[in-house]
């Protein structure tokens, strides 16, 4: 291990953070791009039916537009991959965010809201992500023997901003109207480009096993470096597909079978952001300890017990507890899961976080489908098992995946981009110094 990654190794999480230019704006950008998403989100449907006069039926489509995030993802991380810099791209999809939240808030009919969604805002949403990238790409240059820590720590800006929306966006719907609130969320995305105003940093490459001379070879090579990614993010949506169905059943269980009072519900909905606050610094050190994707297998058996525990609990009680159970989940998948889809594919850095966070858009159209399906085999708060049983396929599949990735001699490829060549060491300080 290079000299620097030792000495930087007994330094605090906080002290690398506040210690890099890079990693302190990344996670003030963040915490807009949180605030811009979750001020719209909550409003969204009330913005329909009120203002755009769509039936209830129409509005729940709306979030099915979120199936075309991992086409986004595709182009938008595959572009990333071609640039130099690929914050440039970033910065190009907050002004596109701003673009369309206005255009958003001046729609007259609801195909004009759907269209905005599907195109604009999900190009803006795909690029979101490069912030994840770029923290990426400065780890591999830099390395701090800490590099899951530091993800997760940046990565709680985007969770304080999300926690912070919702509140907002409903006082501000209801002083100033909805229109203003989509448009002060697309404030809040543009706002997020501020921070990296003047902020470069160079993608790194690295080092790659030289494939045949042939482009039959060479096409083989990349659908093969794609696979354990695309089976990955696969499995992960199986496993977060279930908040969808907790956002839109847990709700209705507390009132029409537990009686549960107002705050009371409020207080059980929010211990899942409480809990993922506390939880990111946890997982953080936990993989730096044990590896991110044993890690992520351990934490999605904890969703199959927390929707278990949705389904069986018949006091508030046990639904807080079963919310923090679905808290550590989220914690591990929003924070470190990103870090296993970057090892899962080194070379295309920007095209695995895109497309990470892409299928968390694409999660909730799939949650929305099965939970609209479910509910009406099983009633509530039966619907829960199906997201139990995705999450157990989804852990029985991370693990064997994690398994023949340990095993396999290749397997260690995943960290390539962590290690420096001795040319990237010499240049270690003049990166440090850019950050």
């Amino acid at each position: 291990m290079p000299g620097h990654a030792v000495t930087t190794r007994s330094s605090s999480t906080l002290g690398l953070l506040l210690g890099s230019r890079l990693y302190r704006r990344a996670t003030v950008s963040l915490f807009f791009g949180g605030l811009g998403i979750s001020m719209a989100i909550p409003q969204l449907s009330l913005f329909l039916v009120q203002d755009l006069h769509a039936s209830l039926p129409v509005a729940g489509l709306f979030f099915l537009t979120n199936l075309a995030a991992p086409v986004f993802g595709f182009v938008v991380g595959r572009w990333s991959d071609r640039l130099t810099d690929r914050l440039s791209l970033f910065r190009v999809g907050a002004v596109v965010g701003l673009v369309g939240w206005v255009v958003m808030a001046f729609t007259t009919e609801v195909w004009m809201a759907f269209a905005v969604n599907l195109m604009v805002l999900g190009f803006a949403a795909a690029t979101g992500s490069l912030i994840f990238a770029a923290v990426r790409d400065q780890l591999t240059h830099a390395p701090t023997g800490a590099d899951s820590r530091v993800m997760s720590t940046v990565r709680l800006g985007f969770s304080l901003g999300f926690m912070t929306g919702p509140v907002l966006g409903s006082v501000l719907g209801g002083v100033a109207g909805l229109r203003l609130t989509l448009i002060a969320s697309g404030v809040c995305t543009v706002l997020q480009a501020v921070p990296m105003i003047g902020q470069t940093v160079t993608r790194a490459v690295p080092d790659r096993v030289v494939p045949g001379d042939g482009a039959a070879d060479r096409d083989a090579s990349r659908r093969q470096g794609l696979l354990p990614l695309v089976t990955f993010l696969g499995l992960s949506v199986l496993a977060m597909c279930g908040d969808t169905i907790r956002f839109a059943y847990l709700p209705i269980y507390m009132e029409l079978q537990l009686d549960t009072p107002d705050w009371l519900r409020g207080v059980v909905i929010s211990v899942q952001s409480v809990g993922m606050l506390v939880f990111i610094p946890i997982m953080g050190v936990l993989a730096d300890r044990f590896g991110a994707h044993r890690l992520v297998v351990v934490n999605v058996l904890l969703g199959v017990g927390a929707n278990l525990g949705f389904m069986a609990a018949d006091t508030e009680l046990g639904l807080i507890t079963a919310t923090a159970l679905n808290s550590a989940m989220w914690a591990t998948l929003g924070g470190i899961g990103v870090i296993v889809a970057q090892d899962l594919y080194p070379n295309g850095i920007g095209l695995a976080s895109s497309l990470y966070f892409s299928a968390l858009r694409f999660s909730a159209a799939i949650g929305g489908i099965a939970g609209a399906l479910g509910v009406g085999w099983l009633g509530v708060p039966g619907v829960f098992l199906i997201p139990a049983l995705l999450c157990l396929v989804a852990a029985v599949g991370l693990m064997i995946q994690a398994s023949v990735r340990h095993r396999t001699p290749d397997a260690a490829s995943g960290s390539t981009a962590r290690s420096m060549d001795s040319s990237t060491a010499e240049r270690h300080a003049d990166f440090s110094a850019a950050s």
